[in-house]
């Protein structure tokens, strides 16, 4: 579909329809999984597309909309920015449907190129549209506004990691551009997989499952790259983005094709092709720029983190020549990783790595000298695979002690490999080993590069065990690095379909006082996400949470306030709040809590109330006009905002 075409389609629905129309579409064309070299693209695009449900659903819910979709006459401008929001789903729907499609083995370089940048477009476009959008008029739930932020600023990132800001003419020369001039995007093809047979293995699950050991394949909800290896005439292949640009730091426009944006010199073309990374510098597993290559018996040289865990899977030959290992020895290639700091530093490209020839990058711009510290903690690491218990378990308990003191340290231990051994040991048997380890691992989070190297070693599945029959002091920690993982949204996804919220919620029922602490922390953050709160209530959280409202001894009154407050926009939420008689609860704390305890019960209060005749009548019959009030004048300045609106929703409703 062209332009002018998407344009007179979404001018032929109603205001309302027309949006959510296409986030529905867009969320049927993901369940049907994507493929190819865009799958990464179309995966985090559709991923972020579907948030929007619950944003489109309260708009829907808004009186200023009649039964049809139509705003008052009075909302012109709202009409225009769903309108815009509209235009940009339009598009996101049509180039997921042609990208999914994209195969370099039979188009062009250019039109790699042209998809590539026409993502970066669409995605500009999404975060302007939700940028232009009245909450306020709409009458949008905290929680809801939340999340869409979450939304814009994964848009945001998205669009500086294709290429930087762009300006109106570029957009409106790509987004009116067919996506078909080379081939055709939606015709279907029969793809290679049905006779792909790798290394003597013929069952396509299990060649699945071998790839996605190397190449970190995930589920829909990753935002980790996608390696796809088939074999055609015999030869192996390792397919990914067929424009393989590193983008600069003050790039505006790398990777743009041509045709897109005329305007574009010489020299800027030349530039861009000068930032295309060097084929030696990518590992040969994910096809990204390595930070810590290592050489293996063969003479392959990998990125540390995919090669280990290759390994660690079982497998004992070189991913790239196949042949057998003499020995499972990685060695660092201080060489390459030289060269590579080089380039990236000569093209103003992004280190992947603050360590650098042996010296690590201080705030002040100086760098410091560390090679007699690297020499050390590769030794230390070394120790973590010793067959000794003894000596497995002091080199770890060395390891918690440095990687707890600086972040220095926690940049040597994970340049040096640490990290997937720790992983790893996780799983021994010895509980003391099993505790140092998993502290270790929330030390080394605290450094925000380290979090991803966790999150590919497959640390999750590990913690969350942990979690649930681990030592106190091991549960504790484990909550810990919970949170400190979750930190990252793309991780909240992750953590919450891997069963860690269940044994989070059993910690905040039966933990120690700071087990149950570090679990509630957890709890809120990964509840921000909204796939996770009603995996939280289904959990039981709200039973959990209700007890520690009424037990005002236990100190955690502000913890479990914090958390409703998340939980109370979203309806599965709201209705176990209201079935387990929380709102007396709630008003008896507007009425004796702390200020910050009262002004979070009027805005758990409202969340529940607005919009719902039952619980307004509710809250009317259990007296809480009066406590309204008094926060109406001697609250803090949000207590006052929340009870000032709850009061005119009671008046509203004849019940006051």
């Amino acid at each position: 579909m062209a332009g002018g075409d998407a344009t007179t389609a979404v001018a032929g629905d109603r205001p309302l329809q027309a949006p959510l129309r296409l986030v529905h579409d867009v969320v049927r064309i993901s369940q049907a999984g994507f493929s190819g070299s865009f799958q990464k693209d179309c995966t985090n695009l559709a991923r972020r597309v579907s948030l929007l449900a619950h944003l489109l659903e309260e708009i829907k819910e808004f009186k200023g909309y009649d039964d049809n979709g139509h705003a008052g006459s009075s909302s012109s401008s709202s009409n225009s920015s769903l309108f815009d929001l509209s235009l940009a789903l339009e598009a996101a729907k049509r180039l997921l449907l042609a990208a999914n499609t994209f195969d370099p083995e039979i188009s062009s370089a250019e039109l790699a190129k042209k998809f590539s940048f026409q993502f970066q477009c669409v995605t500009w476009k999404l975060e302007k549209a939700l940028a232009s959008i009245p909450y306020d008029h709409f009458d949008i739930s905290e929680e809801v506004q939340e999340q869409v932020e979450l939304v814009r600023s994964q848009l945001r990132r998205a669009t500086d990691r294709y290429g930087g800001p762009l300006n109106s003419n570029m957009l409106s020369r790509a987004l009116s551009q067919p996506l078909n001039r080379d081939v055709d995007p939606f015709h279907l093809r029969n793809r290679l997989i049905g006779s792909l047979h790798i290394a003597n293995i013929g069952n396509i699950d299990h060649v699945r499952e071998k790839v996605g050991s190397v190449a970190n394949i995930k589920d829909s909800e990753s935002d980790d790259g996608s390696v796809q290896i088939v074999q055609e005439q015999g030869r192996r292949k390792s397919l990914s983005r067929s424009s393989k640009i590193c983008q600069p730091k003050d790039s505006e426009t790398n990777g743009i094709d041509e045709s897109c944006c005329s305007t574009r010199s010489p020299e800027e073309n030349k530039k861009s092709d000068s930032s295309i990374v060097p084929d030696d510098f990518l590992c040969p597993i994910s096809l990204e720029l390595m930070r810590d290559p290592v050489i293996v018996a063969t003479g392959q040289t990998y990125e540390r983190s995919y090669i280990q865990r290759w390994i660690d899977c079982g497998n004992t030959t070189c991913p790239k020549t196949q042949q057998k290992l003499e020995n499972l020895k990685l060695t660092p290639n201080y060489a390459l990783r030289s060269l590579i700091s080089q380039w990236c530093t000569e093209h103003n490209v992004e280190q992947p790595t603050a360590l650098t020839n042996g010296r690590i990058k201080k705030s002040d711009g100086s760098f410091r000298d560390v090679s007699g510290d690297i020499a050390a903690i590769e030794a230390l690491v070394r120790k973590l695979s010793s067959r000794s218990i003894e000596e497995r378990r002091a080199a770890v308990v060395e390891i918690r002690s440095l990687s707890k003191r600086s972040t220095d340290n926690r940049i040597l231990i994970a340049d040096a490999g640490a990290i997937p051994v720790l992983v790893s040991l996780l799983a021994c048997e010895d509980n003391q080993t099993q505790e140092h380890a998993v502290t270790s691992i929330l030390n080394l989070s605290i450094f925000e590069n380290n979090k991803g190297l966790i999150m590919l070693a497959g640390a999750v599945p590990s913690i969350v065990q942990i979690l649930r029959a681990g030592s106190m002091e091991a549960r504790e920690n484990a909550a810990a690095t919970l949170f400190s993982l979750s930190l990252a949204d793309e991780n909240k996804i992750i953590i919450g379909a891997s069963g860690a919220i269940p044994a989070l919620v059993d910690l905040l029922q039966n933990g120690s006082t700071r087990g149950r602490k570090d679990a509630a922390t957890a709890l809120f953050n990964l509840c921000i996400y909204q796939g996770n709160k009603g995996r939280a209530v289904r959990a039981g959280i709200i039973t959990a949470l209700l007890k520690m409202l009424s037990d005002t001894s236990s100190g955690m009154v502000d913890e479990a306030l914090t958390i409703l407050s998340v939980l109370a926009g979203n309806q599965e939420a709201k209705a176990a709040i209201v079935k387990a008689s929380t709102i007396p609860v709630l008003i008896d704390l507007m009425r004796t809590g702390l200020p910050r305890n009262k002004e979070n019960a009027a805005a758990i209060l409202l969340c529940l109330c607005k919009r719902d005749q039952d619980n307004l009548a509710c809250l009317s019959r259990l007296g809480a006009v009066i406590p309204l009030t008094e926060l109406t004048k001697n609250g803090t300045e949000r207590a006052k905002r929340k009870a000032n609106s709850l009061l005119e929703h009671l008046r509203r409703s004849n019940h006051l």
